[in-house]
């Protein structure tokens, strides 16, 4: 059963950081540094967010996703898209350069909703979001949990420039106008999805793309599980820690670049619906944390980062990202 606690994933109270005392600012600093450069992964409370709100969110999306696949057709969208992601769509293992059969979910996908003055920008990250007819309580239920996510990923930021020994908005600075992600992802059991194949997942093993991820999750047998390398005294595949009140965070692969790998891109899968308990049904809410469009994303030299990698546009390097998950 997953585990409540975890010594490479620690849980972080937001309360003494936002609170502003020096040496409790610092000692988190110093935890989140060094669970980072681990398994990529912490677990966050204090951050103020209803779990009412949570669970509303998981109420009526659920009503959306029981609904018959022909009333669900007409929102589907390929990844990257804003509407109905339906089985078969997405394969986050093809990430890794892994031929995976296609993940055993669906989503629902939104992303931005302010528009770009850049003509180009715009025509390429933003798009109205699409809030099925079905549900019309989800728009405004997203809408509040969007801002608090906003919200919650600067704080975020913030924490992670500092416990870098930087200005505490060397990366926050850059969140002016994101494109971000936001997903709500269900994993039905296999009534819904069938028999799993050989290597398949509710999502294969990959790594995010971007800033940072906060991610409210459920709990059961067949969940989330966290990559710690063994060659760097990790454990290999071990079920990621949980409490009900947590945002679980994790670094992508943008953020590991920008620290010149000082911090690694969290490796994680989650697990397909288990065979003891084949109708185990379990939904998460998925923020990806993103840049404004065309930020540099330039190694911090060292001795802070280890590697130096070329500078790269924030938003070409995730459009390659976003394409290489894409089933057909």
């Amino acid at each position: 059963m997953t585990s409540v606690s975890n010594p490479r994933i620690p849980t972080i109270d937001l309360g003494p950081w936002l609170e502003g005392d020096p040496e409790a600012r610092g000692a988190i600093a110093r935890t989140v540094d060094e669970a980072l450069r681990t398994a990529g992964f912490l677990l966050v409370t204090g951050h103020g967010v209803d779990p009412v709100l949570r669970a509303r969110i998981r109420e009526v999306a659920r009503a959306f996703f029981t609904l018959p696949p022909d009333v669900k057709q007409p929102y589907a969208v390929k990844v990257g898209g804003r509407g109905w992601l339906g089985p078969g769509a997405e394969a986050n293992g093809y990430s890794e350069g892994t031929e995976t059969p296609p993940d055993l979910k669906e989503s629902l996908s939104f992303a931005t909703h302010e528009p770009f003055d850049d003509p180009v920008i715009n025509a390429e990250w933003y798009a109205p979001n699409v809030y099925p007819a079905e549900v019309p309580e989800l728009r405004e239920l997203c809408e509040e949990y969007l801002a608090r996510m906003a919200e919650l990923e600067k704080e975020l930021l913030s924490l992670l420039g500092y416990a870098l020994g930087l200005e505490p908005d060397f990366f926050s600075r850059h969140m002016d106008h994101p494109t971000y992600g936001f997903n709500i992802n269900w994993y039905p059991g296999t009534e819904v999805v069938g028999e799993p194949a050989p290597g398949q997942f509710r999502i294969g093993p990959h790594t995010d793309f971007g800033t940072v991820t906060i991610l409210d999750r459920q709990v059961g047998k067949g969940g989330l599980q966290v990559y710690t390398d063994p060659a760097d005294g990790g454990v290999g595949w071990e079920d990621a820690p949980y409490d009900p009140d947590a945002f679980t965070i994790n670094i992508g692969d943008l953020m590991a670049r920008w620290t010149g790998d000082r911090w690694r891109s969290g490796r994680h899968r989650v697990l397909p619906p288990p065979a003891d308990a084949p109708a185990e049904e379990l939904m998460s809410l998925v923020y990806f944390g993103e840049c404004t469009p065309g930020t540099l994303v330039e190694s911090v030299p060292a001795p802070v980062g280890r590697v130096a990698y070329a500078p790269v546009d924030s938003h070409v390097y995730l459009r390659e990202k976003l394409d290489s998950i894409s089933v057909g």
